[in-house]
């Protein structure tokens, strides 16, 4: 359950219909993130992270952050971590309406705010046990669909040797054109290392039952995820040779999906976009929830009852459900959501998490420099100076901010559940 609700998190619309469309255009080195970059991401996660943050019984990766270093970091890694989830909540919002609008003939507005009413309360509904329990059905409603569509797609292309066989080299490669070595470095690691520490998956190894489930659940979601991933990926390569001239490629996956899928398997096919944006949607909004809520109002409330405790935990579920409802009504598109939740760099959030659990220095001022310096940092070296490895450049400072952090300190702090 551990490992379904991990690849049902990570596995949103932008795994279906967003990488199609880029191996559609550009070849496998227009999708290297999905899911190539995100399946490595769930191995690191298993090798370095579940094991020590279960052994914790941390409720959130605050917590950790907490106690490793001190309530200010624990509250400056809130600040950053949350603004960057309502924005990808938002981007699965916009999407979810998107798909409504075109499927019903709502308007977007109307399809939107329907998306998030439901959203909302179907989190309500359940928390995070109930939101693992429909992972699990909807993981295998993924990929039953994407199995589904496949099977047919080979079975409806009998030149499929012919296809292979004339595909361009360029499309086989992961290095896009003129792409300097650095560039390629960068692009690797965003994916890589930008989602090690996101909340929304940490919580499922936080709320594993043991340690080897915890690390076991991530090496099973990793397969499960890649195996599954290459289905659009393989549909994307091959897309130019079968459908040429398709003028939205973001319309690809769909639209072979009608060309060959049976009308009741389609309406599955579809059920499984929508049920890989809800098992995304309500994670996010649990995440922050328990940021906000366990992080913030409990403490600061002093709240001691357990049902108190829930009550604040739902009153942040709805309340940042109305802000991602907000931000999807205003934005511009999808992609420029996704842009923006990505432009708040989680290189120092990466940095204190791996220098709190691999070595015994580090204080309360070297963790809040690494943050704020891998918060600024990257936008400066992407929009200002065009660096060619700008996340990278991210890290480095944060490292050095951290390290620079140390200098003079009266004491280090020791790695904690080792």
């Amino acid at each position: 359950m551990v490992s379904f609700s991990l690849f049902a998190t990570w596995f949103g619309t932008e795994t279906c219909i967003g990488s199609s469309a880029a191996v559609y255009e550009k070849g496998l080195s227009g999708s290297r993130a999905d899911p190539f970059g995100y399946s490595i991401c769930l191995l690191l996660m298993g090798l370095l992270l579940a094991a020590r943050l279960r052994r914790g019984k941390y409720v959130t990766l605050a917590d950790y952050f907490r106690e490793r270093y001190g309530s200010s970091v624990e509250k400056i890694a809130i600040w950053l971590m949350v603004p960057s989830s309502l924005f990808w909540a938002a981007a699965q919002v916009r999407a979810f309406g998107q798909i409504i609008s075109f499927s019903t003939a709502l308007p977007v507005t109307i399809a939107i705010t329907l998306s998030i009413l439901f959203v909302i309360v179907y989190t309500l509904l359940g928390g995070l046990l109930g939101d693992i329990y429909t992972d699990l059905i909807q993981g295998i409603i993924i990929a039953a669909g994407l199995i589904s569509l496949i099977i047919l797609f080979l079975k409806h292309t009998p030149n499929l040797s012919q296809i292979l066989g004339s595909i361009d080299s360029f499309r086989l490669s992961f290095i896009g054109p003129q792409e300097t070595l650095l560039q390629r470095i960068d692009r690797w690691m965003v994916p890589i290392l930008g989602s090690l520490t996101a909340q929304e998956a940490l919580s499922r190894l936080l709320a594993a039952r043991s340690v080897p489930i915890a690390r076991n659940a991530c090496f099973v979601a990793c397969a499960v995820y890649l195996m599954v991933g290459l289905i659009p990926v393989f549909l994307g390569l091959v897309g130019p040779y079968v459908l040429p001239n398709i003028s939205n490629s973001e319309q690809f996956l769909v639209t072979i999906a009608e060309g060959v899928l049976p009308k009741i398997v389609f309406i599955v096919f579809a059920g499984a976009l929508i049920s890989a944006i809800l098992s995304t949607i309500d994670s996010i909004l649990l995440a922050i929830s328990a940021l906000i809520s366990h992080n913030l109002l409990v403490p600061v409330l002093g709240i001691k009852t357990e049902k108190r405790r829930i009550l604040s935990a739902r009153f942040i579920v709805i309340l940042s459900g109305a802000v991602s409802y907000l931000i999807a009504l205003s934005a511009e598109g999808i992609l420029s959501l996704v842009i923006t939740a990505s432009s708040f760099g989680t290189s120092g959030l990466l940095v204190i998490t791996l220098m709190g659990f691999y070595t015994k220095i580090g204080s309360e001022r070297s963790a809040n420099l690494a943050l704020l310096g891998g918060l600024i940092i990257w936008p400066l070296t992407k929009y200002i100076f065009n660096l060619e490895a700008p996340y990278l450049a991210s890290i480095l400072a944060a490292v050095i901010l951290f390290l620079l952090g140390t200098w003079g300190a009266s004491k280090t702090l020791p790695s904690v559940h080792n």
